[in-house]
């Protein structure tokens, strides 16, 4: 029998180069569409795609879309020079991160080193800060490419019906349909993450400004926990207020981007609540059966106003117990919370503005206005009234609001400050607190991306019904994360948000992940097709394990095959015997 054994393996691994080893190397198609980290990285690795290579099919489908779409206001002249750089540290010493050579959108309210930095203003277009945002140098610490800057609401003060409109950068239109728009404040790293001009993006949130673009857009985004992430180096709008997080098509993708972007900052002493409460990789949270056991509150103050959207964030209950959780339904905040909200927060932020303002505007060349009294002045000039892309009226209504407001510390402000922290914050945190729930959720948006100034669109549907949620987690703080839940009938997409307590990024992104996973619902934009060159077929060589796995499964099937055969012979000597 031993004999047998030894001449069944040497047969074995004599055959394993043509029944085997021939399908170990495996045939991989990389298309640029929807493409992630991974993806990316295993065409790296390939040697199929370099990051010169993506950088420029990025250009491409910017130069071919962006005219219709708007997006960006600057485009890295430097990034192919970057990437090629990049590709050769590559080679020699290996990358640096999943991010290497990854390119990564800004929106023009991060300062960078090498491009200008506009805050969405005509008074500030040509302005090149000192150095990079704390984050921004994270990320090209980690090898990623800053390739492009975009559009935004003005000051991150919103005002335009649809969001995405600024005085140095136009209208931004919904990737989804055109006559919409993108949402505020950071419509334009949203929507150019949607059309897919880029694989990850930064935006800033005051007052759910990540959260609407991810709503209208369609995406994975994240409003972390204030302090997890440094504001030094962003302008300001409310530093009481104030975080950056990211976008991303996938949630997984947002966990790699969250990764890279936490520390403590010494420039920005809210990150030093942080300091202790980050993992090193957020990505390790990231399960299908998260849920599982889990405690969900349904926020419903914030449902109503589409019926699209409320039958479908029924739906998404469902899902959530289909997938594990406990589901505490029908929580509400108490009406004070409501009643004080809307002042507070105007107060605080109008307050702020004006003089953290002042102190980012004092970082520039004396060629740039250094109060928001000369950015005013701008404003108002006839050059910019009667410019293709004056001020929006409501921007500067609430310039003109936030210059009247006393100093900070006056006895309104801390008035505001003082309901801020006793009433509102203890609010939201009793509601996840004493319903003993891990997160609450709510459609992040009650309604579908709104119509363009001067758009009549029948389509567009938003009644009466539903609060807006979004400044309560400025207000309080507190992370909300954002995952693609469904499409109007009129194909405009919406997302499902989860709230949770302070620094519960790791818990938030695995129940995002496995709510993802389970419905897998993000779809892009049917106007931004494939161009010549985005996808690329290629030989993929597989891990280790999976060559150790393919050889195994090879070699109990030659094994198979050589047995029978053996038994086929020995039966056949038994007959021959027999006779």
């Amino acid at each position: 029998m031993r004999k047998f054994f030894l001449h069944a393996t040497a047969a074995v691994a004599t055959a394993l180069p043509t029944f085997v080893i021939a399908d170990i190397t495996l045939s991989a198609t990389f298309k640029l569409e929807e493409a992630t980290i991974e993806s990316i990285n295993d065409a790296f690795d390939s040697g199929a795609l370099t990051a010169e290579s993506l950088v420029q099919l990025y250009l491409n489908r910017v130069n071919e879309y962006d005219d219709t779409l708007n997006s960006l206001i600057t485009v890295n002249p430097g990034a192919l020079s970057i990437a090629k750089a990049l590709d050769i540290e590559r080679q020699t010493s290996g990358p640096r991160s999943p991010l290497h050579g990854i390119p990564i959108i800004l929106k023009d309210n991060f300062d960078t080193f090498d491009m200008p930095t506009t805050g969405g203003s005509v008074a500030l277009v040509g302005s090149i800060p000192p150095d990079d945002a704390f984050i921004v140098q994270k990320l090209r610490d980690a090898g990623a490419i800053i390739f492009a800057k975009a559009n935004m609401d003005e000051w991150a003060h919103g005002g335009s019906p649809g969001g995405g409109y600024s005085s140095a950068g136009g209208q931004t239109l919904n990737p989804y349909n055109f006559n919409r728009g993108p949402a505020g404040s950071s419509g334009g790293p949203a929507a150019a993450i949607s059309a897919n001009f880029g694989v990850i993006a930064l935006g800033t949130d005051t007052g759910g400004s990540i959260r609407g673009p991810s709503s209208a857009n369609g995406l994975a985004g994240l409003k972390p926990t204030l302090g997890l992430t440094s504001r030094d180096g962003i302008i300001p709008f409310s530093l009481s207020l104030d975080t950056g997080g990211p976008f991303a098509r996938t949630v997984t993708d947002l966990a790699i981007a969250l990764s890279y972007i936490t520390g403590v900052d010494p420039n920005d002493p809210a990150t030093a609540e942080s300091e202790g409460k980050f993992p090193i990789d957020y990505t390790a949270f990231l399960t299908k059966d998260a849920l599982s056991g889990v405690r969900i509150g349904v926020g419903r103050d914030f449902v109503g106003g589409n019926p699209e959207i409320t039958a479908a964030f029924e739906e998404s209950i469902t899902v959530l117990e289909s997938l594990g959780a406990t589901i505490v339904d029908s929580l509400v905040f108490p009406e004070e919370v409501f009643a004080l909200r809307g002042s507070t927060y105007s107060t605080i932020s109008d307050t702020e503005f004006k003089y953290q303002l002042a102190d980012y505007l004092e970082t520039l060349g004396q060629e740039y206005p250094k109060t928001l009294a000369e950015v005013i002045a701008i404003s108002e000039s006839p050059e910019v009234v009667g410019s293709e892309f004056p001020v929006n009226t409501r921007v500067f209504e609430r310039l003109l609001e936030a210059e009247v407001r006393g100093p900070i510390g006056n006895p309104e402000y801390a008035a505001a400050k003082d309901i801020q922290e006793n009433i509102i914050t203890p609010a939201v945190e009793n509601i996840l607190v004493a319903n003993n729930i891990d997160a609450l959720i709510y459609p992040t948006s009650r309604c579908p991306a709104s119509p363009l100034p001067g758009v009549v669109d029948p389509s567009y549907v938003c009644g009466s019904g539903g609060r807006s949620a979004t400044d309560l987690a400025n207000l309080s703080g507190f992370p909300d994360i954002q995952v693609p839940a469904g499409f109007t009938s009129d194909k405009l997409p919406f997302t499902l948000s989860f709230l949770g307590l302070p620094y519960s990024e790791p818990e938030l992104l695995g129940f995002a992940y496995a709510f993802e996973q389970a419905t897998k619902v993000r779809k892009p934009p049917e106007f931004f097709a494939a161009l010549p060159g985005e996808t690329i077929v290629y030989e993929q060589v597989p891990e280790p394990s999976s060559v150790a796995a393919l050889i195994g499964v090879g070699t109990v099937l030659v094994g198979n095959k050589f047995f029978k055969r053996r038994q086929c012979n020995i039966a056949q000597s038994s007959a021959d015997n027999s006779h």
